[in-house]
């Protein structure tokens, strides 16, 4: 009992001593997310639920003049300095720019692309760099009436997957279907996409990746 009790007081000791040096972290202006501990002592911090532990983007809202001079801009590398600090990401964007883009058709958008020298736009950059951060993915379903995206974790199995759409698809499911979306684009068609051996068969262990698309087989 008696070693239990000081084995005790060392861990409380422990706690309290990372405690103070969290505090000090925090009392000095720096968010907690910088507050370095060893993987042992993370889920200390982690059970505090402090908002600065939170991982964040950086949105950089740029003028027309500075989309062709990010990588000299003063304003813009203190924004990557600071969140390069925190091993965050940064996604510069001009708002103005990104409005005037969103009603046109994909002709006359590639065009306005190049003029502004921009390879994709700020919207569809900030989804994926949330997504990541949050360690989330989205695999498809297509057919005849609609085609949707839906939102799993990253390591997701096809079974809890398919559970996502509905719980009868993961309680019978046997066997998906999956093609890349990328393949499917470049096929123009399912059928051809199969005939080019870009469609398989995937069980219950396949963890589903990003942009997959996919068929679920069950049975209930």
């Amino acid at each position: 009992m008696e070693r239990q009790a000081r084995s005790g007081d060392k861990a409380s000791q422990h706690e309290f001593d990372i405690f103070q040096q969290l505090k000090d972290h925090l009392l000095a202006g720096k968010p907690a997310r910088n507050f370095k501990v060893v993987d042992d002592d993370k889920p200390i911090i982690k059970d505090c639920f402090l908002i600065t532990n939170k991982p964040v983007v950086y949105l950089c809202n740029v003028s027309t003049a500075q989309l062709n001079s990010l990588d000299t801009d003063k304003n813009v590398q203190k924004v990557r300095e600071i969140a390069s600090s925190e091993h965050a990401k940064v996604i510069e964007l001009c708002a103005q720019v990104e409005e005037d883009l969103s009603d046109l058709e994909s002709e006359e958008l590639e065009e306005f692309k190049k003029e502004f020298g921009i390879k994709e736009l700020g919207l569809p950059r900030l989804i994926k760099a949330s997504y990541s951060l949050l360690g989330l993915i989205s695999f498809l379903t297509a057919g005849e009436k609609e085609v949707r995206a839906w939102t799993i974790a990253q390591g997701t199995k096809a079974p809890q997957a398919a559970g996502v759409i509905h719980t009868d698809f993961e309680r019978g499911f046997i066997k998906a279907e999956v093609v890349k979306y990328d393949d499917l684009i470049k096929a123009q068609n399912y059928t051809v996409a199969k005939e080019q051996g870009k469609v398989r068969l995937e069980g219950k262990d396949y963890i589903v990746q990003d942009g997959d698309i996919m068929l679920f087989k069950f049975n209930v």
